[in-house]
């Protein structure tokens, strides 16, 4: 069973980890037409069939990854976790292009941007959970990161209302978007619009 930490574990994520390139000898060990990209789609396919308190790495068996295979491409399960993490936050919808500043631009594109994070969150509990638990530093991520802070500088908010304003969001999206008992669409659209409000009434005033 995956916990959210595993008591007395000490880990380095997968991203700050620089794996060496194979030796020549490895390369013709290593099983023929695995790489790691195939290896975390079948771990995210894995998640979202069994649920991650079901997870261990023998059972990517079933989806013709072996246990054995695994280990010339990750060390820990908690590397692949890491990977398929960032693999489904990939899925997010994110703005196209810088948004515009003022009340005209950025609330449409933090109202897509929370949308589409909450549809990953729906499509794969299991992200909910590992997003608390691991650091969240991956590309995909880190994307996801960037566009929030552009759309938070969009807002025209400095300091501590700036501030405010993307902890009010963060918490927002991990809280309707990501809990235990996630808030129904419909609800949680209206949360956002609310949220939205809060933050141009907040501009407004600065």
């Amino acid at each position: 069973m995956v916990t959210a930490a595993d008591p007395g574990a000490t880990r380095t994520s997968v991203w700050l980890v620089a794996r060496p390139a194979p030796s020549g000898r490895r390369r013709v060990e290593a099983p023929s037409g695995l790489d790691r990209d195939r290896i975390t789609t079948a771990t995210v396919r894995l998640l979202d069939a069994d649920g991650l308190t079901r997870f261990a790495m023998w059972r990517l068996a079933g989806l013709g990854v072996t246990a054995m295979a695994l280990y010339w491409y990750v060390d820990t399960k908690h590397e692949l976790l890491e990977l398929a993490l960032d693999r489904a936050l990939g899925e997010s919808a994110l703005p196209a292009g810088q948004p515009a500043s003022g009340v005209a631009g950025w609330p449409g594109g933090l109202k897509e941007l929370a949308r589409g994070y909450r549809q990953v969150l729906v499509d794969h509990p299991w992200v909910a959970p590992l997003s608390a638990a691991y650091p969240n530093i991956g590309p995909h991520a880190r994307a996801f990161d960037a566009a929030l802070q552009q759309l938070m500088d969009a807002t025209g908010l400095v300091g501590a209302a700036r501030t405010g304003a993307h902890l009010a969001v963060r918490q927002f999206l991990h809280g309707c978007g990501g809990g235990v008992r996630r808030a129904p669409e419909g609800d949680f659209c209206m949360a956002l619009d609310v949220l939205i409000a809060g933050i141009e009434a907040k501009a407004a005033n600065s």
